[in-house]
């Protein structure tokens, strides 16, 4: 039985160095004691990926992908428990094509070169070792070797299930150069490797009138047919096509539906037979995982064409949409900038954010129905409350393909990195990635028309998110402190309130600002302040009146005429045009707060404080 880490040696008593080799009669002995080393194919990948664990509230996320891949867990949830964990444990769902159907550029090829990259990794260490018969191109399963009225007996002394029948040229050898003498046949440790071709292949189509059989099946090799005098000879044959490599492993296929009619077919009979067929000889076993990768319009053209019904059943279709996570999004932006970035660029909060954000509204789809327009859902996204609605409001994008259109995010790390590679700048903000963004798409004239209302829609939709949170946070630093400024405003008015009811002296007009702010009528405000009056009274007395903290309402109305006292102040600070001394010194310190408390630069400090006055002054 698998493990919800995947299967684990017994033992790693039989680890050998990679250049190990010995005969079958010792690979008996290591199968004996470690039985993955005989293992398929789809079990080794299931494996692979299970010994990273698995992490996340509902144990559903899977750091071999998460670690690198970003805003698609739902894909690899998919792939790892629907496709993965049934195929290695020997349900039909392994003999499915396993064809990945998504956007450009939204993960797909990263997705299979993880996969690539990590078999190659695991099968050099000790619980993912791997062995082969020395000297066989397609480094066969050394139990093959087993005759088939055998195998069942050999099956319960070893554990394994034996499937699968040597390949042409080791069959040549096991009759013609160890007459018959399996315990005598050489084996080797593999490790896979693309670069090496072994176990892993890639096959990218080229123009269908050039495109040949023999790229994934072998050729005959003239220089062995002139040797040997027949095309039949095994040893005439070279066994070196993408099937062929990546036989114990994996093959990728890129824009798999490019591939020619009959390509399709070779790879249905060897996904659901376990086997392919090359001229002049039988039937070749191979064991190796199928991965191909489309994008939507090739797939839905394929699902059109009824001639493609036997096809279709037989794959293992997964999406891979666009992310539209935000905070996923601006990793993703992360991981493929830092590299190369110029330190001497100051990075102005936000600005990875609002590519994100105008990334996610172009790939959101919208609903005539409350709540469920572009900037709503986006908001929706990247809140971590109301759970239930994020999933309705999910549930519903999926059904209208929701991610699967667009903005390519290589349009947007194509316009970030002319930003972060300039050297002649300081720092780039939020408002420089909104106007590359703009400007780049005004001004490629290959650009789809079409969607420069919509980018510049979009980009306009950000930049009022910015400019909300970029006041709150100037306003804040003019406040120097937030917390004592609200912490007075909230002792004056409760003063103010004791005061009116004790004695009718309190400060109507402060009492009043601040009540119209929670939608208080004046006919309701007496009644409002006994009931303030009488839980200050109940809980503390005069001489404690607590913290604004205990009164969530009150305090809103609390910060925002705190907010609207600054903005005043701040509107007729930033635009004088003599400013005194004290005014320098007032904008300077509000600068050093925003660079101390919120990784702002000098630059980009001031300049939002600039850009915040003239907002207010409009």
């Amino acid at each position: 039985m698998l493990s919800e880490r995947g299967d684990e040696p017994k033992s790693n008593a039989y680890f050998v160095e990679p250049e190990w080799s010995g005969t079958f009669s010792q690979y008996l002995d290591i199968v004996r004691a470690m039985p993955t080393v005989a293992e398929t194919a789809h079990h080794r990948l299931w494996r692979m990926v299970m010994s990273r664990g698995k992490t996340g509230t509902d144990g559903r996320k899977y750091p071999f992908f998460t670690d690198s891949l970003f805003g698609i867990d739902e894909t690899v949830t998919t792939l790892v428990e629907d496709y993965l964990r049934p195929a290695a444990r020997g349900f039909e769902v392994k003999k499915r094509i396993l064809l990945l159907v998504g956007p450009i550029s939204g993960g797909k090829s990263t997705l299979v070169t993880l996969l690539k990259r990590g078999l190659e990794a695991f099968t050099s260490l000790p619980e993912g070792q791997l062995f082969g018969i020395k000297g066989c191109p397609m480094h066969e399963e050394p139990l093959h070797l087993i005759p088939a009225p055998m195998r069942s007996e050999w099956e319960q002394d070893l554990g394994v299930k034996i499937e699968g029948e040597l390949c042409p040229v080791c069959q040549w050898h096991l009759a013609n150069t160890y007459q018959g003498r399996i315990g005598q046949v050489p084996v080797e440790r593999v490790i896979l490797s693309e670069y090496k071709r072994i176990g892993v292949g890639t096959y990218a189509p080229s123009d269908p009138k050039s495109q040949d059989i023999a790229d994934l099946t072998g050729a005959v090799d003239f220089q062995g047919l002139a040797h040997y005098g027949s095309e039949s000879d095994p040893r005439a044959f070279r066994f070196d096509g993408e099937l062929n490599i990546a036989n114990r492993g994996l093959v990728e296929f890129q824009e798999m539906l490019k591939l020619d009619e009959k390509f399709l077919y070779q790879l249905l009979s060897l996904s659901q037979e376990g086997n392919m067929k090359t001229t002049r000889f039988q039937l070749i076993s191979a064991d190796e995982v199928i991965i191909g990768h489309t994008n939507e319009h090739e797939f839905r053209t394929f699902m059109q064409n009824p001639r493609n019904e036997a096809l279709l059943s037989r794959m293992f279709v997964i999406p891979v949409p666009y992310n539209l996570n935000v905070s996923e999004e601006i990793r993703i932006y992360q991981k493929l900038l830092a590299p190369y970035e110029v330190p001497e660029i100051h990075k102005g909060p936000g600005a990875l954010q609002a590519a994100a954000e105008v990334a996610i509204l172009s790939r959101i789809k919208e609903l005539p129905k409350p709540g469920r327009d572009r900037l709503s859902k986006l908001l929706l996204y990247q809140s971590e409350d109301n759970d239930h609605e994020r999933k309705m409001a999910q549930d519903e994008g999926r059904q209208l393909g929701e991610g699967m259109t667009g903005l390519d995010p290589r349009y947007l790390i194509n316009r970030l990195s002319a930003l972060f590679s300039d050297s002649d700048r300081e720092c780039v903000d939020a408002l420089d990635v909104l106007d590359a963004i703009r400007s780049g798409w005004d001004n490629c004239p290959f650009g789809d028309r079409g969607l420069r209302t919509d980018v510049q829609e979009w980009t306009q939709t950000v930049k009022t998110l910015y400019d909300q949170h970029i006041e709150k946070l100037v306003l804040q630093a003019f406040a120097e402190d937030w917390s004592d400024e609200l912490e007075r405003l909230y002792r004056n008015y409760l003063d103010h309130v004791i005061r009116f009811v004790e004695d009718t002296q309190g400060d109507e007009q402060l009492l009043r600002s601040i009540e119209e702010r929670l939608a208080i009528t004046e006919t309701q405000a007496p009644a409002f302040r006994e009931e303030i009056y009488a839980r200050v009274k109940s809980s503390r007395g005069r001489s404690n009146l607590g913290s604004y903290h205990d009164y969530p309402h009150l305090r809103q109305a609390l910060e925002q005429k705190l907010f609207d006292d600054l903005r005043d102040m701040v509107k007729i600070t930033t635009q004088s045009l003599n400013p005194d001394p004290k005014t320098l010194q007032r904008i300077e310190q509000a600068a050093q707060n925003l660079v101390a408390h919120h990784g702002f630069c000098p630059r980009c400090a001031t300049k939002a404080i600039h850009h915040v006055g003239g907002l207010l002054n409009r």
